[in-house]
């Protein structure tokens, strides 16, 4: 799938993703997965998700979802939801609403869960 037909539909979800995936190219090298249902950046595995919550869910949602695997937990209000799928891996959920929500405080979530991955 491209980038074009991942957002297809959902125009205002591409120029948060468009900041996004600038902010991660910043970080260093990383590897980018276009799915049906997300899209993944990845080094050795991958680190960091978005996903278009209105595909799966009705009502107002935020036009992207960020997921950052972290090992620990991040206790900062504005994740969403944390989940621990696995012993010392935690899953941090963000929505995110204009490009500028992605701010210092996300690059640094990415840049550690970068940094996890090498």
């Amino acid at each position: 799938m491209t980038l074009d037909e991942f957002f297809a539909g959902y125009d205002l979800a591409q120029p948060i993703f468009d900041t996004l995936r600038e902010k991660v190219e910043a970080i260093g090298p990383a590897e980018m997965r276009v799915s049906r249902s997300q899209i993944a950046f990845r080094r050795r595995v991958a680190f960091a998700w978005v996903w278009i919550p209105d595909r799966y869910l009705r009502g107002g949602h935020a036009p992207l979802v960020l997921s950052v695997s972290l090992r620990r937990r991040d206790d900062s209000p504005r994740w969403k939801q944390i989940v621990e799928p696995a012993k010392g891996r935690f899953m941090h959920h963000l929505e995110l609403l204009v490009p500028g929500d992605i701010d210092n405080e996300v690059r640094g979530w990415l840049r550690e869960a970068w940094e996890l991955t090498a």
